[in-house]
This record gives C-alpha cells, sequence and structure tokens, in this order.
C-alpha cells in the first residue's frame, strides 16, 4: 500500500528537520567544549616538580605534566611532538616555550599562563617563546583549520559523481585514483603556493592531501558498491557530520570532550590534520600514527571495492568496461 502525498512530505521533513539537528549538534558541541584535558606539556629546571604540582592543583585534569632535565631536552620533547609546550624555571625567572605549529589555540592558553609564573610576584609576566611558529602568512592557523572541510566535501561530491556517472566499478577505482593525485595536487599548490598557508616540500604535502582524498572518496565509493546507494549516506554522515567536527584541525585532540577527541584521530579528517601539520612544521615527527591511520582507511576502500565487485559478480550484475565491438 503506497502512502499518500502528504505522508510522503511529512516523513520527508522530518527526516531533514532530524539531519539538521545533527549537524547543529556535531559541529557545534566539540567547539562549545573545547578545554584543555590532559594537554601533554614539559616543565624544567629546578623548581620543576614545584610548578607540576602547583598546575596539578590549579587545573585539574588539564594538562599531563612530564618533568624533563634540562631546557634543551624541553625543545626536543616539542620538536619531536611529545608535548605542546614547556614550562621552564631558571634562577634568573621563569619562561615559556610554545609551539603555535602544533595548536594555535593550546600556544594561546600557555602564553596566558605566563601571567601566573610572575617571578616573585614581578609585575611582568613571564617571557613567551614560539619555538615552532605557525607561517606568517596564517597567524591564527584559521587558514589551516579551514583546508579540513572542503577536502572531505570534495571528495564526498567526487564520490558521488564517479558512482552515479561510471557503471564500471574498474573504472570507479581508476577514477578515485586520478581524483586523489590531481587534487592533492592542486589544494598543496594552492595552500602552499598562492595562499602560503603551510610551509614544508611541497610534494610531501601534495601526498598527504592526495591520500586523504583517496581515504574518503574511495571509502564512499566502496561502500556504495559494497551495500548500495544507502552507502553514499553512511559515508557521508561518517566522514563529515563526524569525522569534520571531530578532527580538531582547529583546536588539538587534547581540547575536544573524550573519547571523542581521539575517536576523530582514527578518521580521515583528524588524521590528515595531525599528519599535515607533522610534515609542514615538524619534518614528519609524529606522523607515523596519522599515515597509518590514513593507509587502513585506503586500504579499507579497496576492500570494499573488491566485495562490491564480488557482490555484482554474485548477482550476474556484470557491467563490461567498454562497449562491444559489432561485427
Amino acid at each position: 500500500m503506497r502512502s499518500s502525498p502528504a505522508a510522503r512530505a511529512m516523513g520527508a521533513a522530518v527526516g531533514a528537520a532530524l539531519l539538521q539537528l545533527i549537524m547543529i549538534v556535531a559541529f557545534s558541541w566539540p567547539a562549545a567544549r573545547t578545554e584543555p584535558r590532559d594537554v601533554p606539556i614539559v616543565v624544567t629546571g629546578p623548581q620543576a616538580a614545584a610548578v607540576a604540582g602547583a598546575l596539578d592543583r590549579r587545573r585539574p585534569g588539564a594538562f599531563d605534566v612530564r618533568v624533563r632535565p634540562d631546557e634543551a631536552a624541553a625543545r626536543a620533547a616539542i620538536a619531536d611532538r611529545e608535548a605542546y609546550g614547556a614550562l621552564v624555571t631558571a634562577p634568573s625567572g621563569p619562561k615559556v616555550l610554545t609551539a603555535s605549529a602544533a595548536s594555535p589555540l593550546v600556544a594561546q592558553q600557555l602564553g596566558a599562563m605566563a601571567a601566573e609564573l610572575r617571578p616573585g610576584g614581578a609585575p611582568a609576566s613571564a617571557p613567551v617563546q614560539d619555538v615552532v611558529a605557525v607561517d606568517a602568512d596564517d597567524p591564527r592557523g584559521a587558514g589551516f583549520g579551514a583546508l579540513a572541510l572542503p577536502l572531505v566535501m570534495s571528495g564526498l561530491a567526487a564520490a558521488v559523481l564517479l558512482t552515479f556517472a561510471l557503471p564500471s566499478l574498474a573504472w570507479r577505482a581508476a577514477g578515485t585514483a586520478i581524483f586523489a593525485v590531481l587534487g592533492g595536487l592542486d589544494v598543496a599548490w594552492i595552500a602552499q603556493g598562492w595562499l602560503s598557508l603551510l610551509p614544508g616540500p611541497y610534494v610531501t604535502l601534495a601526498g598527504v592531501m592526495s591520500l586523504t582524498l583517496f581515504a574518503v572518496t574511495g571509502t564512499v565509493v566502496g561502500l556504495a558498491a559494497a551495500i548500495g546507494r544507502a552507502g553514499i549516506g553512511l559515508g557521508g554522515l561518517t566522514l563529515l557530520l563526524l569525522g569534520n567536527p571531530l578532527s580538531a584541525a582547529t583546536s588539538a585532540p587534547e581540547l575536544l570532550p573524550q573519547p571523542w577527541g581521539t575517536i576523530g584521530q582514527y578518521l580521515p579528517p583528524g588524521a590528515s590534520a595531525t599528519l599535515l601539520r607533522s610534515a609542514a612544521y615538524f619534518d614528519g615527527a609524529g606522523g607515523a600514527g596519522p599515515l597509518a591511520v590514513l593507509a587502513a582507511w585506503v586500504f579499507a576502500a579497496l576492500a570494499l571495492m573488491v566485495l562490491g565487485g564480488m557482490r555484482r559478480r554474485s548477482r550476474g550484475e556484470f557491467v563490461p568496461d567498454r562497449e562491444p565491438v559489432p561485427a
């Protein structure tokens, strides 16, 4: 029995309203609950133990404080992406080391802490040094953060186009690879050459973006092949409504509500943002984990495409890669 037009209209309107609610919550909730949660920082110098204890008392659960023997070790921890910053104590007075390239928001918060480290009640705050700074043309990191959403949306759009335009699954896979390579080269050129948002080797940055695009586009193409058109919706919900707001591209995973900040790093947008920071500013330090995550998504995408091909053959839905030559 077919439903009436009024019932279908009501169902569509309710579904759209629910989708809108999910989108508002997905994008607004993480931003509204941004605060430090076990952010790794280093404390060093003769008063390191006292400062670490004071931080735990003043801001319980905000920082994961790690003691290092000297300032050189603290700088090495920042360069290796083991910490977002450091509090250096010395007889001449304390100072704060930040790394805005790792997270401008965390660097801002650590800089604000300098006022709490006034030596002997002196009126001046402790000096702040940004040891790994963001690009001068993107001082707040806003441009870098804005890269995450277009990468995901363009990947989803490409997946939809490939799915509906190409009957052959083999050509969809080839189209995904071509799009990923061209898209990575284009986006890296825009981000580095035109907008000057990212330093670092162009080829490396383009490779990261191509890997991201293949992970996003290939996953949705594979889901559509394996479970049908519903796979497009599932991929979009997972990668856009979940992956993008949890990517921490504008903040840091430790600033998001947990475990969502950690979960976001296992999705392509979050892994891509972390890997891009590592490649652009830290000579690849801390990039092994996110690289493995993106590689796993690429492998999963290829596996889904193979599964989709097996599903077609089992149903006798063979689609030739080219038109037969007439006799």
